[in-house]
């Protein structure tokens, strides 16, 4: 089973400094992201697993939330503790919170 945080929640850790991680395709992530939020696409996710925090809880978020709890999925299987974002970044923005285009530095 996989923990759940929803919007809000999500604004809270994300200001105290919380690992997001965003496991949408490139050009999805490009278009518009959390700022801040790594960008690992699912379909990489066993690859950049040396790149994931085991220490800490890292939030995963996709579009809408399928994506992101297959992630959090597996990194759970690997004793990460990952919690997936319901709703995603469509969520987010229709929340009217702030995004970011292009790739982080």
């Amino acid at each position: 089973d996989v923990p759940e945080i929803d919007i809000p929640e999500l604004a809270r850790v994300h200001a105290e400094g919380a690992v997001l991680i965003d496991v949408r395709e490139p050009d999805e992530y490009t278009a518009a992201h959390v700022p801040g939020a790594a960008l690992i696409p699912l379909a990489t996710v066993p690859d950049h697993l040396d790149e994931v925090p085991s220490q800490s809880t890292v939030y995963v978020i996709g579009a809408v939330g399928g994506r992101s709890r297959r992630a959090a999925e597996y990194y759970r299987a690997r004793g990460i503790d990952a919690v997936n974002v319901a709703g995603g970044t469509k969520a987010w923005m229709e929340a009217g919170r702030p995004v970011s285009t292009g790739l982080e530095p």
